[in-house]
């Protein structure tokens, strides 16, 4: 089974995505997971995927990532399962004061 998911990145990603902002991602396999899309995105991105996770494979603590609108923290994390035509969006963390 063939799983499509678009994987959206802010402007200051873009850089290191061969700058597009969004990335269409054909996924094998059942049950893929948001892990599962950063690998294979690091394989094509390098660069991108170490801005996005830090060497032990976790999600660095400014990034924030929503797959279908939700946010992954909040459910099973990077272990969250990615849907057919699912939508990933990476934003950067947003402080102030």
């Amino acid at each position: 089974m063939t799983v499509r998911v678009t994987l959206e990145l802010p402007s200051v990603l873009a850089d290191v995505a061969g700058g597009r902002r969004t990335l269409a991602v054909e996924m094998d396999g059942t049950d893929p997971t948001v892990d599962d899309l950063l690998d294979l995105v690091a394989g094509v991105h390098p660069h991108l995927v170490r801005r996005l996770r830090t060497e032990s494979g976790q999600l660095r603590r400014h990034v924030n990532v929503y797959a279908d609108g939700a946010d992954v923290r909040g459910g099973a994390g990077t272990s969250t399962v990615l849907g057919h035509n699912a939508v990933v969006l990476v934003l950067p963390s947003v402080a102030g004061g």
